[in-house]
């Protein structure tokens, strides 16, 4: 099968369209043939190794210290099952699925990929594409768990700094569901998507300070974790909470997964594509989310 390897860590010319060998599903396994994956910041971060210092041992030894421990990076996709262990109950060959691979050593990025049954894949929502899908699994369950940790709720005004990016997306989208008033903060290129996406305000962060205008938020949501602490001191209210994915918990659950499914089944939640690119454009691909101005998730088509 055909497959993106990173050779070694380093810019996006370490990665590599190689033929390697296709797996095979164990016993309690799953055969996707993938259809589609993303290239996310953590995928960059993955290729690059450009962590902070204090995270510098555990991501080495997480991520290979000499060349990379797990070289087929990707962390989301959805496809079409293809072949099934003899004990798996959950699945049938054929069924669409969406999944995230951050529990499976990733493996985005290539032809197929083997899940575990019990692993955090479902069913592909019945009205999304295979590439709306495979932007769902990671920034959709990490923006309902970013909410869920400030306490989100019916008639809270809150703030959602980097709202254009994939976690930003989906964090003002769900926000809304719950019935908050919702203040998004981009730049000038994506306040209009924002705007289309729900939010009752948007704020353009390269023409004005969100904390000027003497507006206070019972929660500030930062879904880059790039928040300027003087501007979320002025503008949190007393008793606010401030919630940034730089210190949220990054384990994943099913059951945020089924969560986000339903919210999508039911109208109220898109995936917002920036951009597409097929699995032998990767490297132009990683280059353009390396610089950082990505608007949602740029999408893979792998097959």
């Amino acid at each position: 099968m055909k497959a993106i390897v990173a050779s070694k860590f380093g810019g996006p010319e370490v990665l590599h369209l190689r033929e390697v060998e296709k797996p095979m599903p164990k016993e309690k396994e799953i055969l996707v043939k993938v259809h589609a994956t993303t290239v996310s910041a953590g995928d960059i971060r993955m290729r690059s190794l450009n962590v902070p210092l204090l995270f510098w041992l555990p991501a080495r030894m997480t991520l290979g210290f000499t060349k990379p421990k797990h070289p087929i990076y990707g962390m989301e996709l959805a496809g079409e099952v293809e072949a099934i262990g003899q004990a798996v109950t959950r699945f049938r060959v054929g069924e669409p699925v969406f999944a995230s691979t951050l529990a499976e050593n990733f493996g985005g990025y290539a032809e197929y990929k083997c899940l575990s049954e019990t692993g955090l894949v479902l069913t592909k929502p019945h009205n999304m594409t295979y590439e709306e899908a495979a932007a769902v699994p990671v920034g959709g369950p990490t923006a309902l768990r970013l909410l869920r940790k400030g306490n989100i709720r019916s008639g809270q005004k809150v703030l959602i700094y980097g709202a254009s990016g994939s976690v930003g997306t989906y964090a003002v989208q769900i926000a809304k569901t719950y019935g908050a008033d919702v203040t998004a903060v981009c730049s000038t290129a994506n306040v209009d998507m924002v705007k289309s996406l729900g939010a009752d305000h948007v704020v353009d962060y390269t023409k004005e300070d969100f904390s000027a205008g003497g507006a206070q938020y019972t929660a500030i949501f930062d879904a880059v974790g790039k928040c300027p602490k003087s501007q979320r001191a002025k503008a949190l209210a007393p008793n606010g909470l401030y919630v940034t994915v730089a210190r949220l918990n990054t384990k994943q659950s099913i059951e945020e997964l089924t969560v986000v499914k339903e919210l999508i089944e039911a109208g109220q939640l898109n995936a917002v594509i920036d951009r597409r690119y097929p699995l032998q454009d990767m490297v132009e691909a990683h280059r353009y989310v390396g610089k950082g101005h990505k608007a949602g998730n740029v999408v893979i088509t792998v097959a």
